[in-house]
């Protein structure tokens, strides 16, 4: 699989002495929640969330971490054909997702497992895609959540497409305004579709915000091979702003992405975000990250965990307790193990199944190759293969 936030594999990294070093107290990035836990206050943005608020991002961010390792643990057994790891980035998808108004339409790559649970969508349905017994659809209409999208930076089209339809319709502006979220990674930014997609929405102000999660590598590519200036900047070009939030800070994330995401409900039109983070594992389960980047680069972001880092602030402020945070994980266990027993039961699909639904009102080519396929499987019959 190639990656929805990244483009291609690339030649060996440089050695640890000639790689760019991550932003240190970085002007351009928003921050609210320094690594060591501690709250900063920024002239622009700020959050003002309850106490129950404060707790419930810190409980998102461990069940879908929790819920993303019983990912990689099926996909290690068998179970599972691939599995793309959000780990490292959860603050960027459940701050960025709980920002996000029930009215939202959300189009996802195939990564966003944590967007996918602020919206209350069941975390099993896009097991089915990676166990390959279906093909991954539900209904977005209900969900305001697009199926996940392997190819790469096609979704921001079909993003783009659907903002301007808002507009259209007259739901940009009112009290019950629409907007959507885009999300793609750094490699994916690379993409002719991508920036199609910027020049589209920018002249017709659509009411969209892109979500990049530059959680830099292109697979193995790292982001200085990619781009010579921060990403955020980019939206210059295109004529509409640009904001750099530090992904690894759930609070920060939340407050740039609510204020871009109400911006475009008003009509004030695209917001390009930069979430600057780490994909602390493999870039899917056939990933071998030890090959191109070193244990060092890993123990630096590890120190800017997001979990902790909310850990830290939580117990600072006395806003929990080890008891309360006791039951967090034990909920989290709870739910990965629901989350196992689910998907090793998925029933396997009727063969017949992939020739359903392909047109609304039939085929004669579908027909002929599903009869086709009919007889070969007939074939095996009373075979002992």
């Amino acid at each position: 699989m190639v990656n929805g936030d990244q483009t291609r594999s690339g030649p060996k990294a440089k050695s640890p002495a000639r790689r760019k070093k991550t932003p240190v107290g970085d002007p351009d990035m928003v921050q609210l929640l320094t690594p060591d836990g501690k709250r900063v206050s920024h002239p622009d943005y700020a959050v003002d969330l309850t106490d129950e608020e404060y707790r419930g991002l810190y409980r998102d961010m461990v069940i879908v971490r929790r819920l993303d390792s019983e990912g990689t643990a099926l996909q290690r057994q068998g179970q599972l054909g691939i599995w793309a790891s959000l780990l490292g980035q959860e603050a960027a998808q459940i701050g960025s997702g709980r920002a996000l108004a029930a009215q939202d339409m959300v189009f996802p790559t195939y990564r966003e497992h944590g967007v996918l649970w602020t919206k209350g969508i069941d975390p099993i349905m896009p097991f089915g895609l990676f166990r390959g017994v279906d093909l991954g659809g539900w209904d977005s209409r209900k969900y305001k959540f697009q199926m996940y999208t392997i190819v790469i930076g096609a979704q921001t089209l079909h993003a783009t497409g659907y903002a301007m339809g808002i507009t259209m319709d007259g739901k940009v502006g009112t009290d019950d305004g629409e907007a959507v979220i885009a999300y793609f990674g750094d490699g994916a930014s690379s993409q002719g579709d991508v920036n199609e997609s910027l020049v589209f929405s920018s002249v017709y102000n659509s009411p969209i915000v892109f979500f990049c999660q530059n959680n830099q590598y292109a697979i193995s590519e790292p982001v200085f091979r990619q781009a010579k200036a921060p990403l955020f900047k980019r939206a210059d070009g295109f004529g509409f702003p640009g904001v750099r939030v530090d992904g690894n800070d759930v609070l920060a994330t939340y407050a740039v992405t609510k204020t871009a995401m109400d911006n475009a409900r008003s009509g004030n039109g695209p917001t390009f975000i930069e979430a600057f983070t780490y994909r602390m594992g493999a870039h899917t389960t056939t990933d071998d990250p030890t090959r191109y980047r070193d244990s060092v680069e890993v123990d630096q972001w590890k120190a800017k965990d997001p979990i902790s880092r909310m850990r830290t602030f939580l117990e600072a402020e006395k806003l929990a307790d080890a008891d309360w945070l006791a039951g967090v994980d034990a909920e989290a266990d709870e739910h990965a193990l629901s989350l196992r027993e689910r998907v090793i039961s998925m029933p396997d699909p009727d063969p017949d199944s992939m020739f359903q639904h392909v047109f609304r009102e039939g085929s004669p080519l579908v027909d002929s190759e599903r009869a086709a396929f009919a007889d070969y499987h007939a074939s095996f019959e009373g075979s002992e293969h």
